[in-house]
């Protein structure tokens, strides 16, 4: 957003000299330094911000008794959107602190960790993130501006946007298998060993609500899966007895009303396939629609489903049946228009564009060498994939896999012999000194950061890409 919203500036940065012009400039004295700018600049911060009250000032110069360097830094930030290279010599949390005495710790957060500054192809390993205890993270979650909650045994740590902050909580679980972050100070929580689904409020260390599912039989349920939209939350319950399942739906904005069950399924005799449990929800908001997978080990091997689900009708758009090479994870991609998985046989990346699936029997094109489908060695077990912008990551062990589609003008011919539009290429990322080291168990992104938690680990690697500022 351009600093200037009313007469244009003669020259960058410079008003022409008029009367209304200078009946334009405001002045402010702050810790006894005098600083001049514009009504616009200030009316930049919000009405909600002190920068905006005294943009409403009228013959008069107002004083603040503030550090004037620290007001200097805010003050380049309204004007450029950026922080100046000088903001280096500054401690992160006498920024933030002051940020939001004046009102206007969202500009900050947007210039340092907004998610468009991610670049994947820009990313180097910055720092980690140590955690209390001996247990390593279980599960992780973050929010759009990068600040993130691990799961690691029975406590929460949470690190703020900066990641300068950190809090840990104990909460009742044995281990959390399940984490979301609702918003920086409210997760939800839940394990496979342990009845229910509860709402953490992390600022106060208290559980403020317990959502639980019933079946016919009134057993209680254990959670498998949390995933959210803008307005609901989902939560894949199964039985105590492992004999039945489904994806309860409430609705955020109403303290958590539960509004409908979807996907209600019972195990009947031995047919376990019947009844798979969905270890994975994603909202698809190109398509409104909630995807839910889940696979499970059998005499045949690895099989699972994966159903796309409308929220209006509570029916089965689509689904994808596996059975080879079943996935070991599943993405879907709203920014390709794909669904991803990396195969538990092959190790191998695996994509179906959303307009295939359902069309054949078997969608899925493999990115990688086709052959390892069936040789049965399971290279894929415990591989992650996840989707983030334009990319796809896929762990590999210790290694990271970044995909990316190239844009070609003509169609090519895959080694299965079909006619393939797209062309997706594996890539390197980060310097070869970060990569390896123990297998990979979970990958996050949040703010111009992605997260990633390795097995026996008792921290959390950040991989950044560089931004102006800190």
């Amino acid at each position: 957003m351009p600093p200037f919203a009313g007469p244009k500036p003669h020259l960058d940065g410079f008003y022409q000299n008029s009367r209304d012009s200078i009946s334009n400039v405001i002045t402010i004295d702050v810790g006894g330094q005098i600083f001049q700018t514009t009504r616009q600049t200030l009316a930049l911060a919000g009405s909600k911000s002190l920068f905006s009250k005294l943009s409403n000032l009228q013959g008069t110069i107002p004083f603040i008794d503030r550090d004037p360097e620290l007001f200097s830094i805010l003050l380049s930030l309204l004007r450029t959107g950026n922080l100046p290279s000088k903001a280096k010599a500054f401690d992160v949390q006498d920024l933030i602190f002051e940020s939001r005495f004046y009102g206007i710790e969202n500009l900050l957060i947007n210039s340092q960790s907004n998610p468009s500054l991610f670049e994947a192809f820009n990313v180097d390993k910055s720092t980690i993130l140590p955690l209390s205890g001996r247990d390593s993270p279980s599960t992780i979650s973050t929010t759009q501006f990068g600040s993130v909650h691990v799961a690691n045994g029975c406590k929460i740590t949470s690190f703020d946007w900066s990641l300068q902050r950190k809090s840990t909580i104990l909460t009742q679980f044995t281990a959390i298998d399940s984490l979301l972050a609702l918003s920086p100070k409210t997760v939800a929580a839940g394990a496979t060993d342990f009845s229910g689904l509860q709402i953490i409020d992390l600022d106060k260390g208290i559980v403020k609500e317990t959502l639980n599912w019933e079946n016919v039989t009134r057993s209680s349920s254990t959670v498998q899966a949390i995933g959210s939209s803008p307005e609901y939350l989902f939560t894949s319950f199964e039985s105590g007895r492992r004999n039945s399942n489904c994806v309860m739906v409430y609705d955020i904005n109403d303290g958590f009303r539960p509004v409908t069950t979807i996907g209600h399924y019972e195990i009947f005799g031995a047919e376990l396939d019947s009844a798979i449990p969905a270890t994975k929800l994603q909202w698809i908001s190109s398509h409104n629609l909630l995807m839910a997978s889940g696979s499970h080990s059998g005499p045949a091997g690895v099989v699972g489903n994966i159903r796309f689900w409308d929220m209006r009708s509570g029916n089965v758009v689509w689904e994808v049946k596996e059975k080879v090479d079943c996935f070991s994870d599943v993405t879907a991609s709203d920014n390709l228009s794909a669904l991803f998985k990396v195969g538990v046989n092959s190790g191998e990346v695996f994509f179906t564009d959303f307009r295939s699936i359902g069309a054949a029997e078997d969608s899925w094109v493999c990115l990688g060498d086709v052959r390892k489908v069936i040789n049965g060695k399971k290279e894929g077990s415990g591989c992650k994939i996840e989707s983030h912008g334009n990319q796809v990551f896929c762990s590999k062990g210790g290694n990271i896999e970044l995909w990316s589609e190239v844009l070609t003008g003509s169609s090519i011919k895959g080694e299965n012999g079909r006619v393939e539009d797209r062309v997706f290429r594996k890539n390197s990322m980060g310097r070869a000194k970060d990569m390896g080291g123990s297998r990979i168990t979970n990958l996050a992104f949040g703010g111009n950061k992605m997260f990633v938690t390795r097995k026996d680990q008792q921290f959390v690697e950040v991989w950044q890409s560089s931004v102006r500022g800190f």
